[in-house]
């Protein structure tokens, strides 16, 4: 994120890391058992979510996790693509025509968890009974807050960028109904932080 806390601005424009962060970020994915995005982040960036900036395996890419309650997911986005399996996550209110047309050709997995929108106690635990002991969360911000409201987020690594962006649109890191008092809201012990390249990490442990 950029210093003033951005991840985008208004027209979507998000190139804010430098080399080494995009390098420690695939290192991240490598380890990892799945990556999960929301539907908007896939709709705004079209991302592979694979493991390809640093040496790899076909075998190290994590499982693709899309949390979409509406299988808005465009059959033809690289999430799609058959360098690593996709899960998708709907809820009851996805079209079975929209879901039939994700699931053709064995292009993802689709499960449904949720009346009206995803449930994402649900989804960890479908997750869990896949194996997937470790997830990675990219995002985007409206997902990040949904995470943190249910409880499942244990820690962020956040790497902020020495730019600010402004505008009052522009995506924040985490974006939602937000907490009502300060005295409610998420609270974070530090466990590290280093410079990297120009940029700056910071690690945080979710209390």
């Amino acid at each position: 994120m950029t210093q003033d806390g951005k991840i985008a601005t208004q027209k979507g424009s998000s190139e804010i890391s430098g080399q080494e962060d995009l390098l420690r970020v695939h290192r991240l994915r490598k380890e990892m058992d799945g990556i999960m995005v929301g539907i908007n982040t896939v709709l705004a960036d079209d991302p592979r979510l694979t493991v390809h900036k640093i040496s790899s395996n076909p075998e190290d890419n994590p499982l693709r996790v899309v949390v979409d309650s509406k299988a808005r997911t465009p059959p033809e986005y690289r999430i799609l693509n058959p360098e690593a399996p996709t899960l998708i996550a709907v809820s009851q209110e996805a079209s079975p025509d929209k879901i039939k047309a994700l699931e053709e050709d064995g292009k993802a997995e689709v499960i449904i968890c949720g009346d009206k929108q995803v449930d994402l106690n649900c989804l960890m635990d479908e997750l869990g009974n896949k194996g997937i002991k470790t997830l990675m969360l990219e995002g985007g911000s409206t997902l990040n807050y949904s995470m943190l409201g249910a409880g499942l987020v244990n820690e962020i690594r956040v790497c902020i960028a020495p730019m600010i962006a402004g505008g009052a649109k522009a995506k924040t890191l985490v974006d939602g109904k937000g907490v009502d008092y300060m005295k409610d809201a998420f609270r974070l012990n530090l466990k590290k932080s280093y410079s990297l390249g120009k940029d700056l990490i910071i690690e945080y442990e979710v209390l």
